[in-house]
């Protein structure tokens, strides 16, 4: 029996066409955007290992729901989603694109977990405070596309971060040098 591995990763913003200037990032087109990020997903991730994705994994949702499907399934893992704010539709709920995807658990808008022997908290959006945080817990969270320091135990997750460089990593990569 293969090592199940845990890797986390968020603001993948597969099919954002608009979100390569705005960034930006540094890809010619969303298609070798995105099939960059499934490249270098798959590269590091077996099926058998878990993904923790902190929200916005797509972008068009309504229009583009088969594609997103399309993509969700040439990623290998077990895939958990973190809910962010490009991920709910104009009422807040979970979009039916998303809603719709074989993902490992429901997703969620924050999850509590335990990775390395600590606790974890994963959010969207980063917080100042967490639960545990008090007690040693580590917290990660995407949204700011790097342009949000971490502070202590927290840190910026998304694959816009030069050390994440586009790739799920681990919760030790993530954590190696981080203050206590």
């Amino acid at each position: 029996m293969a090592f199940v591995k845990k890797f986390y990763t968020s603001d993948t913003h597969f099919l954002h066409e608009r979100l390569l200037g705005m960034q930006p990032r540094p890809f010619e087109t969303i298609e070798e955007h995105d099939d960059t990020i499934i490249d270098r997903w798959n590269a590091v991730v077996g099926d058998a290992d878990h993904v923790y994705h902190l929200g916005d994994f797509a972008f068009g949702l309504a229009k583009h729901a088969e594609r997103v499907r399309e993509i969700f399934d040439r990623l290998n893992g077990r895939k958990y989603l973190i809910i962010g704010n490009h991920d709910v539709n104009k009422r807040g709920d979970l979009h039916p694109a998303l809603a719709d995807l074989d993902w490992a658990a429901r997703p969620e808008h924050g999850l509590r977990t335990k990775d390395g022997g600590r606790d974890l908290w994963l959010s969207h959006y980063a917080a100042r405070t967490w639960p545990s945080s008090g007690y040693g817990a580590i917290h990660f969270y995407g949204h700011s596309h790097g342009k949000l320091s971490g502070v202590g135990r927290s840190r910026d997750v998304g694959v816009d971060m030069p050390d994440v460089d586009f790739t799920p990593r681990t919760f030790a990569e993530l954590t190696k040098g981080m203050v206590e």
